[in-house]
């Protein structure tokens, strides 16, 4: 057992639940000119993030780790703060943008502790997170108003 590695897994899948619901909070109390399409933004992310946080607690499982899913655990072990369901839709976006550069920044540190123990599969795996993250938070920095 990789236990380094799985109290990353455990941080990053509590951080990505934590998005997840930050972002679905957001789809359903966003409002504004804009609504129809950051509605849609939204929902969209908290979909790819679902089946993230699937894939991360299935890779926590395939290194015989278990998985310690209550919204306690979550909230004791994220690195993202929960969202507010009355913030205007410009700081909805630049919330969700920030909890998604902190992701990327935990994925960064998980590679790194993931190829120290030759966890080629996990690294892989956040690697592909980063590109998730970096795509959702370009797409939530591109829709701020000027």
């Amino acid at each position: 057992m990789k236990k380094a590695v799985l109290k990353n897994l455990e941080i990053i899948l509590a951080s990505s639940y934590g998005l997840a619901i930050k972002t679905q909070n957001y789809h359903w109390n966003v409002v504004g000119a804009n609504f129809k399409s950051l509605h849609e933004m939204f929902g969209a992310q908290y979909e790819e993030l679902s089946d993230a946080i699937d894939e991360l607690a299935e890779r926590t499982r395939a290194l015989e780790g278990k998985v310690e899913a209550s919204f306690e655990n979550f909230a004791k072990l994220s690195k993202v703060k929960s969202g507010d369901k009355d913030f205007k839709a410009d700081a909805m976006l630049k919330d969700l943008t920030s909890s998604h550069e902190a992701i990327v920044k935990l994925l960064h540190e998980g590679i790194k502790v993931a190829q120290k123990e030759a966890d080629e599969a996990t690294a892989d795996m956040f690697i592909g997170r980063i590109e998730s993250h970096e795509k959702a938070a370009w797409m939530l920095r591109s829709s701020i108003s000027n």
